[in-house]
């Protein structure tokens, strides 16, 4: 949390513990920590559910951006059961009124019936990803040793996240994204590495 251990501010709302688009008002600029950012992680994901309902087996969240409300990004590490790779993608929710979720792929597919992704990523295999907003402008690359980088860009210029009264903050994260699993089943990711930066006003 940029508000580090003062307590005294909120951890939600436009203010010193979080950052807003640099597209956002001035006035939303000058009340909180910094605008812009970038987050970067390195981890391996150790272990996906693979039982419950087949459309929410192996499905995790590594890392996000969260809004007031919605999430400008949730980024997705998932593995079929039948499978011994993974499949990396993302979700861009704009704000209500602002157009649909939109879903990018980044390594592999998100369906539920895919077959085994070309070059995923497998249990336990280090991989880093950055995560960046810059203006509108959403950046997501996916790093492995050896292995070409993956970039995809998303322009958020219509998606709400730019006018007055939106906040951000970073989630470096596991979350299980199967609700319908057995109670024992559970998801686990080593994160290795973790860094943020912004700009500061």
């Amino acid at each position: 949390m940029l508000r580090g251990r003062d307590t005294d501010i909120d951890t939600q709302g436009v203010n010193k513990n979080n950052w807003v688009f640099g597209t956002a008002p001035q006035a939303d600029k000058n009340a909180t920590a910094a605008f812009d950012g970038e987050m970067s992680a390195t981890l391996s994901v150790n272990h996906v559910t693979n039982t419950g309902d087949s459309g929410q087996q192996g499905r995790v969240i590594v890392g996000q951006i969260h809004a007031n409300d919605d999430e400008p990004i949730r980024l997705y590490y998932r593995k079929l059961k039948n499978n011994t790779l993974g499949s990396i993608y993302f979700a861009h929710e704009p704000t209500e009124g602002n157009c649909s979720e939109q879903w990018h792929e980044m390594i592999g597919s998100r369906s539920s019936s895919a077959s085994n992704p070309t070059d995923g990523i497998a249990l336990d295999e280090k991989f880093s990803y950055r995560i960046k907003v810059v203006g509108d402008d959403l950046t997501v690359i996916l790093s492995r040793e050896g292995k070409p980088d993956v970039v995809k860009e998303v322009n958020m210029i219509n998606s709400g996240f730019n006018v007055s009264g939106q906040y951000m903050y970073f989630k470096a994260c596991v979350y299980n994204q199967n609700n319908t699993g057995d109670a024992d089943d559970y998801v686990q990711a080593t994160f290795y590495a973790l860094e943020k930066g912004h700009t500061t006003n």
